[in-house]
């Protein structure tokens, strides 16, 4: 009934999809529009997941968080990735191009605009159309996670919180 990753284990939606289906037609556009970037998106799943878990958490939305903690798991980061994503980043030795990623979701998070260091550093490393992507799962990640945190969406069973 709903496919992988929208649902629990029994086949039940995933809060977000259950909370998102008091209103069909916003649902069904959502996970078409959502779905794109984390199905047909053209930026790698592992740098996609690290800019959506820093937003979750700037955001502070932990239902966000977890979720994508356990999609960041299966696109290969590590528990240790994950947890650094909630501390300051330069503790972790994360490359350049992660640590570009990180400064976006702060800087974006943080006066809704990357500044033009941080942008220049991207745009040396990622062509206008992933650059585009980038701007687009960021700010897509920050209204869900300003959704999830407002309406009280609740932790699906199984799904971690923040980590320790």
């Amino acid at each position: 009934m709903y496919a992988k990753g929208i649902a629990t284990s029994d086949g039940q939606p995933i809060n977000i999809f259950a909370t998102l289906a008091h209103h069909p037609k916003v649902l069904k556009r959502f996970t078409t529009y959502a779905g794109f970037f984390l199905n047909k998106g053209l930026l790698p799943a592992r740098e996609r997941e690290i800019v959506i878990l820093r937003v979750g958490w700037n955001c502070r939305s932990v239902y966000e968080f977890g979720q994508h903690t356990l999609i960041g798991r299966r696109v290969g980061l590590t528990d240790a990735e994950i947890a650094s994503l909630t501390r300051d980043p330069s503790a972790h030795p994360w490359s350049v191009r992660d640590m570009d990623l990180i400064a976006m979701c702060d800087e974006l998070c943080e006066d809704d605009c990357v500044g033009e260091t941080t942008w220049g550093r991207l745009a040396d490393t990622w062509n206008t159309a992933e650059l585009i992507e980038l701007l687009l799962v960021a700010g897509t990640y920050r209204l869900v996670s300003g959704f999830l945190n407002t309406v009280g969406v609740e932790l699906d069973r199984g799904t971690p919180g923040w980590p320790d």
